[in-house]
């Protein structure tokens, strides 16, 4: 039967092969040809082709002829098989066979599964850091914080001690320099002495097995990861050499007590430096690894000393010391001097919160978890310090007689917005609510640089001039510190050294509160600030940081550059996954700032901020009040550094303080920060006679308006045309207005009334009889005609404060 189907089968392999040959001498022929017969041969220019067109007509018999002898071969095996009678030899030479070869399928498959379960790259090894690791360093490279199971120290191999390594070796893997990644003699020994035991007493991991499971694997235990295990150091052994693999083996080990690696343990349990532990000492390291929270001395004495001695005795058979240094070591009590692990400490920690809180808006929650990740900030860690010592005196000297409890601090670089210091309180510990961040608080008179430096850009003089006298606008009454007012025209210049408040609302009124607002957003304020009188003085809250980075657009010749703390953040290959870029704004004009920089130099120089000065560099900076002290500010600049400074107390009582004290908490500040720093001049102030506006103005239309008298001693007194009953009322509470207001005829009797040298357009002043007073400085009184409705939606004003900002 068989003999049938192989003569078919040659048959039909006989013809392909004559066709074949056939082909092959056509096209011979076809090239030995002359030109002239170059057409009979076109049809055979294709040899190959014409003889494969031909076999696949065949294929089709073939695969016939081969189905057809598989079927005859497998019906003869299995009547064989059956014809055979029962042999038990046979049976088991079967049985064995059969086991055999599912053995070795079972074994191949388990070693494809095993190679296709290791996918990450042994030379990750260089690299590894724990998930969920984190790394904040200062500008200058000095580390802030360590987040996770961090490795403080991490040294090279040529820094580790002899010593110390041989008591690694000694204790965990004294054929480390034989074998290729797996000790097969130490999985045998292992196995013995745990079958003798009755329970696992020895491990048999070799060092570079230990290394591949704190690097790929966990610490569960089973067959399957055991056997992993041993593979991973089987390929780590062929990558990386014996030095690179005990380096990174002897930084990452645990060591109990939160000590990751030799040098972090040495500090951890004795306060020394690796190169100055002794023999016994290093012992006691080795000795811990096999159960950190067994054999640590500070948890278990005894079993660290027992644990410790033998390591000194594996060390002695090793040849590493000699029996006197054993007896000795061993005779050495185990003195400990406990530390905090490094890695725990932190330096400036209300911004490494901030840092902390920032990387989310960067990077994505699966970069983070991945471990690693070292962010690079834009901290002075030598500035930070001088803040946070300026910080603690400020509460420690002057709070304890002011009247507050906390104080917090930031600084500046205007040329890039980098943050350089953040000092968010005193007590961290206890308190760790950021005040530079978190705080809102009202700006008080801080916030009238923004409402001067509006009404320059929109074409205001330095010297237009306001009157200085009590002020009534829409039922709101802003009053001067102490409700003192010269009763003349004062410039917006001296008005803005001496914090005066009336004439920053007029200032407002004029220009209007939407440009204000908008000048405000732009320049780096990013809290609400609302349409109301009372804008002028600071009502809205902010906090410091936005506060301090709006003044350094001042700085910065009108261009904002957006407050940051990150400079770049690196992953754990040392890759740039992010950099800061903020692309610089001009908000206002260099003219603008700079008269508004000389303006503001005047208040350092002969204003409320003299406490300020830096001798001859020169300063400009505001100071601020608010309502009954509750919020004493300073926030000043040079041309390299802008810094703001905030007192007050958490549960917003009022202090006994004033702005002074935080100018001279800036100056105690600055004064360390400016040291080796170049002084710089600001900007000279241009003529600006002629000068056009920038922005627009949109003034206020009050529904009403009045001004009051004020006597040569400072007092004020109010005009007639408030009736005799209101006007007694206004004199005993001077925080009550009233909404009403009798409307007086110029025609009628004699009259007194007081006008501004430069009134806002859109008012009518008016007055009616009244007594006349002592020493009166009134003006001629006028009436405006008022323009149409501003654009500006009239919002309503905010009740009359009992304490005007300074």
């Amino acid at each position: 039967m068989f003999n049938q189907l192989g003569s078919k089968f040659r048959e039909k392999i006989d013809q392909i092969l004559h066709l074949k040959s056939n082909n092959l001498e056509e096209t011979n022929q076809c090239l030995g040809s002359d030109s002239d017969e170059s057409e009979s041969c076109q049809d055979k220019s294709q040899p190959e082709i014409s003889f494969s067109v031909k076999i696949f007509k065949t294929l089709p018999q073939l695969v016939s002829l081969c189905q057809e002898m598989s079927q005859t071969f497998i019906n003869y095996s299995v009547k064989r098989i059956v014809s055979i009678s029962y042999d038990p030899k046979f049976c088991l030479l079967f049985g064995i066979g059969l086991g055999a070869s599912s053995g070795v399928i079972a074994l191949g498959y388990g070693i494809y599964l095993l190679e296709s379960s290791i996918t990450e790259p042994v030379e990750e090894v260089l690299t590894y850091s724990p998930p969920k690791t984190l790394i904040i360093k200062s500008s200058d490279g000095i580390i802030l914080k360590e987040v996770g199971p961090v490795t403080h120290e991490k040294l090279k191999i040529w820094q580790i001690p002899d010593l110390v390594i041989q008591a690694f070796i000694a204790s965990e893997d004294h054929r480390f320099k034989n074998h290729r990644g797996v000790d097969i003699h130490g999985v045998i020994r292992a196995a013995f002495s745990n079958l003798l035991a009755g329970e696992v007493v020895e491990g048999g991991s070799t060092i570079t097995q230990q290394l591949a499971r704190i690097v790929f694997l966990n610490q569960e235990i089973n067959v399957v990861r055991k056997i992993k295990e041993m593979r991973l150091a089987q390929k780590i052994e062929r990558k990386l050499t014996k030095d690179q693999i005990l380096e990174h083996y002897l930084n990452l080990v645990y060591l109990g007590s939160g000590a990751y690696g030799v040098a972090d343990a040495a500090w951890v349990y004795f306060s020394k430096p690796i190169e100055q532990l002794t023999i016994a000492e290093a012992a006691t390291l080795a000795g811990i690894v096999p159960a950190p929270s067994v054999y640590s001395p500070i948890q278990n004495k005894a079993a660290t000393i027992e644990r410790r001695n033998l390591v000194l005795q594996r060390m002695e058979i090793k040849g590493f010391i000699s029996a006197s240094q054993v007896k000795e070591a061993i005779a050495d009590p185990i003195v400990l001097k406990p530390s905090k692990p490094k890695r725990l400490k932190r330096k400036a920690p209300y911004f490494t919160d901030y840092i902390q809180l920032q990387l989310p808006k960067y990077l994505s929650k699966e970069v983070l978890q991945q471990g690693g990740i070292v962010v690079e900030t834009t901290l002075n860690n030598q500035w930070q310090e001088a803040a946070e010592a300026a910080i603690e005196k400020a509460v420690t000297e002057y709070g304890r007689w002011q009247g507050f409890k906390q104080a917090a601090l930031t600084a500046v670089d205007p040329r890039n917005g980098q943050i350089k210091v953040m000092v968010g309180g005193k007590d961290y510990k206890n308190h760790q609510y950021n005040r530079v961040t978190q705080a809102q608080r009202q700006p008080g008179s801080t916030f009238k640089t923004f409402v001067y430096a509006t009404a320059i850009a929109a074409g205001l003089s330095p010297d237009q001039t306001f009157q200085n006298s009590p002020y009534i606008v829409d039922g709101y009454r802003p009053e001067n510190y102490g409700d003192r007012y010269s009763g003349v025209p004062v410039s917006i210049r001296k008005a803005l050294a001496s914090s005066l408040n009336v004439v920053a609302v007029q200032t407002l009124v004029k220009v209007g509160w939407n440009p204000i607002i908008e000048i405000a957003k732009k320049m780096g304020i990013e809290s609400e600030l609302k349409p109301t009188y009372s804008l002028a003085l600071g009502a809205w809250e902010v906090n410091l940081l936005e506060l301090t980075s709006a003044y350094g657009t001042l700085a910065n010749f009108g261009i904002h550059q957006r407050a940051h703390g990150i400079n770049r953040v690196l992953d754990r290959h040392g890759q740039i996954i992010y950099q800061a870029k903020f692309p610089p704004k001009e908000v206002i004009d260099s003219d603008t700032t700079a008269v508004m920089t000389s303006m503001l130099q005047g208040v350092v120089t002969g204003g409320t901020g003299t406490s300020a000065q830096l001798g001859k560099r020169p300063v400009a900076g505001k100071t601020g009040t608010s309502d009954k002290a509750r919020d004493l500010w300073f926030i000043g600049y040079i041309p390299q550094l802008t810094a703001g400074v905030w007192l007050g107390n958490d549960n917003n009582r009022p202090t006994r303080g004033s702005s002074t004290t935080a100018a001279a908490i800036w100056k105690e500040f600055m004064k360390e920060a400016v040291k080796g720093t170049p002084i710089e001049s600001f900007p000279l102030v241009p003529d600006i006679k002629g000068r056009k506006p920038i922005i627009k103005s949109e003034p206020i239309s009050p529904k009403e308006k009045s001004y009051t008298v004020a006597t040569r001693s400072g007092s004020s007194r109010s005009r007639s045309m408030l009736s005799n009953r209101r006007r007694k009322q206004t004199v005993i509470r001077r925080q009550r207005v009233y909404n009403r207001f009798q409307q007086a005829d110029p025609t009628q009797t004699r009259q007194q009334s007081v006008t501004p040298s430069s009134p806002p357009p859109q008012t009518t002043v008016t007055s009616k009889t009244q007594p006349l007073v002592s020493n009166p400085l009134g003006a001629p009184s006028g009436t405006i005609k008022p323009s149409p409705t501003p654009k500006a939606e009239f919002a309503p004003p905010a009740p009359p404060a009992s304490r005007k900002a300074d």
